[in-house]
């Protein structure tokens, strides 16, 4: 699991954060600019009126080789649903390698009003030949 925290300008929020889920009046807000524990950067524009939206991911990490690029991403907030701790999940095109990393997860506001995603994620390597699908998905 990835845990992200909201970047504000005078404080890095950083490590585990227990959560309380359905406590919390106040709105966590996927739009901004997020660090997760590792370093990595991420930023989340304006959503549409459907809850779509487009961002980059800027990661830290990597198995391969070639210099890390900052990355596109797509995805979609639960929007129905309007909660105040939403529903998620987007797509990271990576620009600096055949791969592709689907992410899921929830926006959570914390005890002390701290805005936090939890995510899960699936990295799909490109390979040359079928046989080599069983170790293509992390």
């Amino acid at each position: 699991a990835t845990e992200m925290v909201q970047v504000t300008p005078f404080l890095l929020i950083l490590g585990m954060v227990l959560v309380a889920p359905g406590y919390s009046a106040k709105k966590c807000v996927l739009t901004g600019s997020w660090t997760n524990d590792l370093g990595s950067n991420m930023t989340i524009k304006a959503m549409d009126e459907n809850g779509n939206f487009s961002g980059s991911y800027n990661t830290s990490v990597s198995a391969t080789e070639n210099k890390i690029l900052e990355s596109p991403l797509w995805g979609s907030q639960h929007w129905p649903n309007m909660t105040t701790q939403p529903t998620f999940g987007f797509t990271v095109n990576w620009s600096f390698s055949d791969s592709v990393t689907v992410f899921t997860g929830q926006c959570f506001v914390d005890n002390e009003g701290k805005e936090i995603l939890k995510t899960m994620w699936l990295l799909r390597l490109h390979v040359a030949d079928i046989k080599d699908d069983w170790k293509a998905t992390m």
